[in-house]
Order: C-alpha cells, then sequence, then structure tokens
C-alpha cells in the first residue's frame, strides 16, 4: 500500500495572538479554558489522520457486522485475500484461494468462500489433509477450510487453498461470476483477512465431426462440428495452418469447406473455437485424404 503523508495539523486558536509576546499582565483567561482550547486543538489533529491508521479497509459488499466482524484489536480486513479461476459450464473447476501474510493462527480458525451467482460450492479438496476440516453448506452456497492443529507455518500462509466450484451450465461463456466473497476468522470469529474470488465462464471445447477419426476422405469434402452458439470457429492443420473457419449456429452445428484442397495422405486437423473474448481447442482428427477432388 503506498504511503500517505498526514495532513497538516490545523492552527491552535491560540496561533496568531501575539499579545503573549509583548510585555504586561498575563492574560486574564484561567488556566483551564487555555487547556482546554490545547486539547481541542490536538483532537482535531487527531481527526485528520489518514482514515487507513484508523481503521482497516471495509469489507467486500455481501459481508454483515455480525458477531465477530466489527472493528477490534484482532480486525486486520486489510489483508486481502484471492483467487481467479476459468470454469466451462456445466462442469467444475477449482479456485485457490491465497494472499494472507499476516500471523499463524491456531487450531480453530477457519477460511470461507462464498460461491458468486451462477456457481456453487462442490468440495474443498484439502479437507482431512494438512491438518485442515473441510464441509460444504447444502445448497452450495459456500464451503468452509477449518484449522485443527496448534499454530503453526501452515495455518493460511504457505499455499492456495482449493475450493471446487461447478458452474451453471447455462451460464454464458466469457462473463465473470459476481458474487464471490472469502473471508479468514480467528478462533474467536474476529475477522483476520477477507477478499473475493474472480470466476470467469470458460469456453467449451468445440468438436470436428466429420471427417471421423481414421476415415478416408477427399481432399475437398466439407469439415463441420459442433460449439457454442455464436462461436467463430477456425480448423488447424498439424502446422497451425487456418484451413477454413466458419460460425456455429443457434443448434450448434458448423461446417466449411477448405480454402484449398487437403494434401493427399495422412492429415491432422483440430477445431479452434472463439466467443465473447475467451477461446477453447478441440481435439486432434486424424484421417487420410484419397483424392484432391
Amino acid at each position: 500500500m503506498t504511503d500517505r503523508a498526514f495532513p497538516h495539523e490545523p492552527s491552535s486558536p491560540m496561533t496568531g495572538d501575539t499579545s503573549s509576546l509583548r510585555p504586561g499582565p498575563p492574560s486574564p483567561r484561567p488556566f483551564r479554558r487555555r487547556l482546554g482550547l490545547l486539547t481541542a486543538a490536538l483532537l482535531a489533529g487527531t481527526a485528520l489522520l489518514a482514515p487507513t491508521v484508523a481503521s482497516a479497509a471495509p469489507l467486500p459488499s455481501g459481508f454483515g457486522s455480525g458477531s465477530g466482524s466489527g472493528s477490534g484489536s484482532g480486525d486486520v480486513s486489510a489483508r486481502v485475500l484471492g483467487g481467479a479461476a476459468t470454469i466451462v459450464p456445466g462442469r467444475s473447476g477449482l479456485v485457490e484461494i491465497s494472499g494472507y501474510k499476516g500471523a499463524a493462527l491456531p487450531a480453530g480458525s477457519s477460511l470461507r468462500l462464498t460461491a458468486p451467482d451462477g456457481a456453487r460450492v462442490t468440495g474443498t479438496p484439502l479437507a482431512d489433509a494438512a491438518g485442515f476440516q473441510g464441509s460444504v453448506a447444502t445448497d452450495g452456497a459456500s464451503g468452509t477450510y477449518t484449522y485443527v492443529r496448534d499454530s503453526g507455518s501452515g495455518s493460511w500462509r504457505d499455499s492456495g487453498y482449493p475450493f471446487a466450484l461447478a458452474v451453471d451450465a447455462r451460464a454464458v461463456p466469457g462473463t465473470r461470476l459476481p458474487g464471490c466473497t472469502v473471508l479468514l476468522t480467528d478462533a474467536g470469529g474476529r475477522r483476520r483477512a477477507s477478499g473475493g474470488c474472480s470466476v470467469t465462464v470458460g469456453m467449451p471445447g468445440p468438436t470436428l465431426t466429420e471427417p471421423a477419426g481414421g476415415t478416408f476422405v477427399s481432399g475437398a469434402a466439407r469439415l463441420a462440428g459442433t460449439s457454442y452458439p455464436g462461436a467463430r470457429v477456425t480448423v488447424l492443420d498439424a502446422t497451425e495452418h487456418q484451413v477454413c473457419a466458419g460460425v456455429a449456429h443457434a443448434d450448434g452445428t458448423w461446417s466449411c469447406t477448405p480454402d484449398t484442397p487437403l494434401p493427399r495422405g495422412a492429415n491432422r486437423l483440430h477445431a479452434s473455437a472463439a466467443f465473447n473474448g475467451v477461446s477453447a481447442v478441440g481435439e486432434d482428427v486424424d484421417f487420410t485424404v484419397t483424392a484432391n477432388a
């Protein structure tokens, strides 16, 4: 975090009163009055300190102020946790949470991930290993790791903590699912770090079904397969040279004809699809061309 300079302390109300510099009788103001003005000036200067000195960074949207989450000596939520993953619709993937730099936390501390909209937590792969227990809410809305050993170097600082997330099959590739939050608390329930995760919906891999693998075809035969509707599909050979390209229809099918006839003999092709900023590559298909037309 970049250091910020403190604002200049406001002048005391007594600054500018030069009467005390001239010889004369003592000021008629009582001592308590002058002490009160000096105290007020000090308090005003304290109020102008940079906000980060007086309080930690706010929690991400979605965290309330329930038990153990308020400010206090154990609240160091400015320490940010995070993780990212790209997951294909209808499938599961792992997002690893890391970033804690604070003191090792003792047994009873826990890390909770709240699933983003359009996804659910399906597992805590680290459970029952390295002194951690895992649990998943019945509806998949969240997952939690709890540290069950004494404090040590392995409590939250040394590696990522994976959560398995399943993305809805109807999710649109290229979109980022909102609402993922992460909270680390100590054994007393006090917040020690917080953050979130970034889950991007991935692109399903396209298929090349015509020609089928192991078949014999003409070099000018139509190429076809399936992909996400609206995706631009490019067919590439073994040297990554473009053979032809097309766009997947609403039913997910696509087709194209080679720009130039494929060479006779063994050929290997694969399809690559791109949509909304994400892409995927399909599997290689080997076949044999018997004629150029």
